[in-house]
């Protein structure tokens, strides 16, 4: 079970939101994310998962800049995976001539199929797509508009595409440490052949011990947020918790 650290970035600084909301309920946990990056590193993670929200926002790679200073802090000591405002394939190439490891796509998959495909064959192997959904039903552009389709249907039109892994997260929970929505996650890495990654809600180490239960599934990992800054979860003993397997 892979434990990722998030690092949520809005106007250079290391943030986390509660469901999504880029205009309220935003708290501010580093002002520095090129050291939140180097932390998490030093502690043991193999995965960091970057998210530039202005450029989520704006559709356009708002904090590369900074970004890309925090690939160089890591040095190669985690793989880095990057989402927020991704929306061509010049983008994607340039963050992984940087130094990025896999890049997250959401909305750009959602409304333009043609550029998923695209982008999962020109860069095999490294195109992990975010499926954010709200009772089953995936949302786009900050997760304020419904799209109608069912998160498994679109997950298995997209997995032939040659997507790498699926990220889901149950929008309701997203930064509410509300616990980690086990049943949706699990159901959905049966249902397709790529790999899942759960994200929203993590709360304890029970929900880290509720996910490796349906490892079995698909279920490949975890994205930590609000429950690493606010210390409800020990990101140490996740690790050693996964380690031992219980």
């Amino acid at each position: 079970m892979l434990l990722i650290p998030a690092i949520d970035i809005k106007d250079g600084r290391c943030v986390r939101l509660k469901q999504g909301d880029l205009e309220k309920n935003i708290t501010v946990y580093n002002e520095d994310p090129v050291d939140q990056a180097g932390a998490w590193a030093e502690l043991g993670a193999e995965r960091i998962h970057l998210v530039d929200l202005d450029g989520a926002k704006t559709g356009k790679p708002v904090n590369a800049p900074l970004i890309r200073e925090m690939i160089e802090e890591i040095d190669g000591a985690a793989d880095i995976e990057i989402g927020g405002g991704i929306r061509s394939l010049e983008q994607i190439e340039k963050y992984l001539d940087a130094g990025a490891r896999y890049i997250v796509i959401g909305t750009a998959a959602v409304k333009n199929p043609g550029f998923l495909h695209d982008a999962c064959a020109n860069f095999p192997g490294s195109i992990v797509v975010a499926m954010d959904a709200k009772d089953g039903i995936v949302a786009t552009d900050g997760w304020v508009k419904s799209t109608g389709i069912n998160v498994v249907d679109l997950a298995r039109k997209f997995e032939d595409y040659g997507v790498e892994a699926f990220l889901y997260t149950d929008i309701a929970r997203d930064g509410m440490l509300s616990g980690v929505n086990v049943q949706a996650t699990a159901a959905l890495a049966r249902a397709v052949s790529v790999p899942v990654i759960a994200s929203g809600g993590m709360h304890t180490l029970e929900d880290v011990s509720a996910l490796m239960k349906v490892e079995s599934d698909g279920v490949m990992g975890a994205v930590l947020g609000r429950s690493l800054y606010e210390g409800t979860i020990d990101f140490a003993e996740a690790l050693e918790l996964v380690r031992r397997g219980a």
